[in-house]
C-alpha cells in the first residue's frame, strides 16, 4: 500500500508539473527592439479565445510581474479561460521604449512594433480572437499601453491601464531610447485636448478605422508620475474618440471606496483613486468588465 501511495503522489506532482506555466516563446520579429514574449495558457482554453497583454512596469520582467501577486491576470485566466501574453522589456532597467521615435509610430521598429508582432503571432499560432485582443499594465507598462492603443489601434479593442501618462508625453528631443521625461513625469507637460489628440493620431498618419476603447486609473497621491498626467489622458482619449471633457455620468466610491469613475461616453472612462499612490492596485474585476470578460 505505502508504494501505491508513493506512486499516486509522484503521478499527482508530475500532472501538476505539467499544467499550466508561463512559457517564454520565440516568436516572428521584424522589429529592431529584441523585446522577449512570454505567454501563459491555462489548462482549460475557452474555444477561440479571448487574448490580454499584460505590460509589465520598470524594475520588472515579465517573470516578476507573472509572480506579483497583485497582478492578478494568471488568475483571471485560469478562472475564465482567455489566454494572457507577457512581454518583457529588452531596455536596461527594463522600462519600455515610450520615448523614442521608433517606439512612437506604427511599424517603426521600436518596442511598440516587437509587441504588436506578439499579437499577431498569438492570433496565428494559439488561434486567439482577433476581434478580442486587450491591453492592460502598470506604469512604464501602462505609458505603452497609451503608445499600443495610438500606434497599433487596429490591433485592440481595449485598454486599461493604471498609472501612466499620455501617448507621446515622454517623447524625448534627443531620440534617445527609454528616456526619462521630467516635465512628463513631473506633470508639467499639458497640451490642449486636440493637440494631445494630434500626438496620438500622428502615430499612425491617415488610419481611419476602430479604435480601441480605453479606461484610465490613476492615483492623486503617485509621487512618480503626478496626477496630473490623468487629465492629459483624458483630454487626449477624448479628443480622438471626439467626446466632450465632461463626463456623461460619475459614479463615487466606485469601484472602491474613494475611488471615482467618470465615463465619457461609451469609449471613454477615468477612475480617480483619492489618497492612492504610484501605482494604482491592478483591479482583475473592473478591467474584466471593461474588456467585456
Amino acid at each position: 500500500m505505502l508504494g501505491t501511495t508513493v506512486l499516486a503522489t509522484a503521478l499527482t506532482a508530475a500532472s501538476l508539473a505539467a499544467g499550466a506555466a508561463l512559457t517564454r516563446v520565440s516568436y516572428p520579429n521584424n522589429a529592431t527592439s529584441k523585446a522577449e514574449m512570454w505567454i501563459y495558457v491555462p489548462d482549460k482554453v475557452v474555444d477561440n479565445p479571448p487574448v490580454v497583454i499584460v505590460i509589465h512596469s520598470c524594475q520588472s520582467t515579465a517573470q516578476s510581474y507573472f509572480r506579483n501577486s497583485k497582478i492578478p491576470w494568471a488568475k483571471g485566466s485560469d478562472k475564465k479561460g482567455y489566454i494572457t501574453v507577457w512581454p518583457s522589456s529588452p531596455n536596461s532597467g527594463t522600462c519600455w521604449d515610450v520615448s523614442s521615435k521608433a517606439s512612437l509610430r506604427t511599424n517603426g521598429g521600436g518596442d511598440s512594433q516587437a509587441i504588436s508582432n506578439m499579437i499577431l503571432y498569438a492570433i496565428d499560432h494559439y488561434k486567439a480572437n482577433p476581434a478580442r485582443v486587450y491591453v492592460t499594465g502598470g506604469s512604464s507598462g501602462a505609458m505603452m499601453s497609451n503608445v499600443m492603443a495610438a500606434t497599433y489601434p487596429q490591433l485592440i479593442s481595449a485598454v486599461s491601464l493604471y498609472s501612466g501618462v499620455a501617448a507621446g508625453c515622454f517623447v524625448s528631443s534627443s531620440g534617445g531610447v527609454d528616456a526619462w521625461n521630467n516635465s512628463c513625469s513631473g506633470g508639467q507637460s499639458k497640451a490642449t485636448p486636440e493637440a494631445w489628440g494630434n500626438v496620438a493620431r500622428n502615430m499612425f498618419p491617415g488610419y481611419t478605422g476602430l479604435r480601441p476603447k480605453m479606461q484610465i486609473w490613476h492615483g492623486s497621491a503617485d509621487g512618480t508620475l503626478a496626477p496630473a498626467n490623468y487629465q492629459e489622458e483624458i483630454k487626449q482619449w477624448t479628443n480622438v474618440f471626439g467626446v466632450d471633457q465632461t463626463p456623461t455620468s460619475t459614479v463615487a466610491n466606485f469601484p472602491e471606496r474613494n475611488y471615482r469613475t467618470d465615463n465619457y461616453g461609451d469609449h471613454v472612462q477615468g477612475i480617480y483613486a483619492t489618497g492612492v499612490g504610484h501605482s494604482v492596485p491592478a483591479n482583475l474585476t473592473a478591467s474584466e468588465e471593461w474588456f467585456g470578460l
